[in-house]
């Protein structure tokens, strides 16, 4: 009985109230600046012609714009939705980077980098972040990664 009796003290105790710590949500911001790291990369990537690079950091981006529609399909005063907006502005220039990537074709992934830079500007302007305007990169900002294709050795052990 006694052994019972702790049993369920002990149950109750560790049960708390059922409440954990409030779950982490990146704010829209931190998406965006993540967001922002990746085009730049992808654009290296591409310039450099390291393929595998441009389609990992093409994934990336990828997720990124998922949690920005996941996490705040809405945000502050914008007029419309951003779950609505950004699929609009983004969905196709990363498609035709998908595409260019896959066939390591330069003249297209510049063309569609560019689409997807005017995709990601018009989304500024129209959710009233007008005055964040992103470019291709001038300077790079990675001065400890090479963006040149990895030469392939023996795995390391």
């Amino acid at each position: 009985m006694r052994g019972a009796l702790i049993g369920c003290v002990l149950l109750v105790a560790c049960s708390g109230s059922g409440e954990g710590p409030t779950p982490y949500t990146p704010g829209l911001g931190e998406i965006m600046t993540l967001t922002q790291m990746r085009h730049a990369k992808l654009w290296y990537a591409g310039e450099a012609g390291n393929w595998e690079l441009a389609a990992y950091e093409l994934d990336e981006l990828g997720e990124g714009f998922a949690d920005a529609r996941t996490y705040h399909p809405t945000h502050k005063d914008a007029p419309q939705p951003l779950a609505l907006v950004l699929p609009t502005m983004v969905d196709a220039p990363l498609a035709a980077l998908r595409i260019a990537v896959d066939r390591q074709d330069r003249v297209a992934f510049d063309a569609a980098f560019d689409a997807l830079t005017d995709g990601c500007n018009a989304c500024h302007r129209t959710m009233k972040f007008g005055f964040n305007v992103v470019q291709r990169p001038r300077t790079n900002a990675f001065p400890n990664q090479d963006f040149a294709p990895a030469t392939r050795g023996p795995p390391v052990p």
